[in-house]
């Protein structure tokens, strides 16, 4: 009795252990999986795939991004909308690649395209020419001090934009008002306006305007239109570089100095970098302007900064203003160098 007891409870847990062992298999086999060059097999949920390489959820590591180059083959089980570097969208459909080859299960059966024609999956509205993406920075800071000295700071910022697939706007605003014991130290703000229209995925052409006010550099009103190409050198998250030059007209009117006009020639440079990790972002963004009458004149502002990410939309930055100009007038300091801590909303 004790033996037939013994051996029908052994074959219940062996029945247990298959059974559960039949489950684990089952569960891998639905999970996504993707297989490198050098022999590793990663197993986990695809995400997503875009800026040439695949987000892969996992249990071991969290989200881990892996680049297409690395990847021989994949498979993955949800069905995604695959859109193209040409701009052809490929309806939904799981993501397959066998021998670095993208395999479309769609109204052609077995048509493969190369891993590096997919630009990315499940492309926003926007990005298949479907209205426009709204995004943007606001913040004010505001600093009041009493005691010994009453002194009252006002900065603001704003940097919003609408990206399309063919074409952006750009609206940029920024401003400073400051006052010790009511004696105004600083009043100055600057804006610009930008129009790109994109010819590929990399180059672009576009206009701006832009005017500048500023009491203590003399500037009464700074304001510079013309048109300009632009393209988009690197795109990876780790480094996002963008450049423009074009031609402007100028003019210049100062509070005591003369006024002028010139045609000039104008650079715009942009790049970010998300190298520090934990969603932070470093930033440079660099405006230069050159006299073409007077060549010895050129006006070049840079900001160096690091934001990072807080709570409900909120972001954090440092920032580092040089603002430089050669042809400043008399007792103006041709360097002005400005340090900010600042926090504003994003979307």
């Amino acid at each position: 009795m004790v033996e037939t007891f013994k051996t029908k409870f052994l074959a219940l847990v062996a029945l247990v252990c298959l059974y559960s062992a039949s489950l684990q298999a089952e569960e891998t086999a639905m999970l996504d999986q993707i297989e490198l060059k050098n022999g590793s097999t990663l197993i986990g949920t695809v995400t997503g795939y875009a800026d040439g390489a695949v987000s892969l959820e996992t249990d071991f590591a969290g989200t881990v991004t892996v680049s297409q180059d690395q990847i021989v083959s994949l498979r993955s089980s949800e069905p995604v909308v695959m859109q193209l570097a040409d701009g052809t969208v490929l309806e939904s459909q799981p993501l397959l690649v066998e021998n670095e080859q993208l395999v479309v299960t769609g109204t052609v059966p077995g048509t493969t395209f190369s891993l590096g024609d997919l630009s990315k999956t499940n492309p926003e509205p926007w990005e298949l020419g479907n209205g426009y993406n709204w995004t943007g920075l606001v913040n004010f800071a505001w600093s009041i001090e009493r005691g010994n000295s009453d002194t009252d700071e006002l900065d603001y910022k704003l940097d919003t934009r609408w990206q399309g697939k063919d074409d952006r706007y750009t609206a940029r605003l920024n401003g400073e008002v400051d006052e010790t014991n009511d004696q105004k130290n600083a009043d100055n703000w600057n804006v610009i306006g930008k129009y790109d229209r994109f010819l590929d995925d990399r180059w672009y052409w576009g206009w701006l305007a832009a005017a500048e006010q500023d009491e203590f550099a003399d500037i009464d009103l700074r304001y510079y239109t013309g048109p300009y190409a632009g393209r988009h050198f690197f795109t990876e998250s780790i480094f996002d570089l963008e450049a423009e030059l074009g031609l402007v007209y100028v003019n210049e009117d100062f509070i005591t100095a003369e006024d002028q006009e010139y045609p000039g020639a104008n650079w715009n440079v942009h790049i970010k970098s998300n190298y520090l990790g934990g969603a932070s972002r470093l930033y440079l963004d660099h405006i230069g302007i050159w006299n073409l009458d007077e060549t010895e004149d050129i006006i070049l502002n840079t900001t160096f900064g690091l934001a990072f990410p807080l709570l409900f939309g909120l972001e954090g930055a440092a920032e580092v203003l040089l603002e430089y100009d050669s042809g400043a007038v008399e007792g103006v300091e041709e360097l002005d160098e400005t340090y900010k801590f600042r926090i504003g909303y994003t979307w």
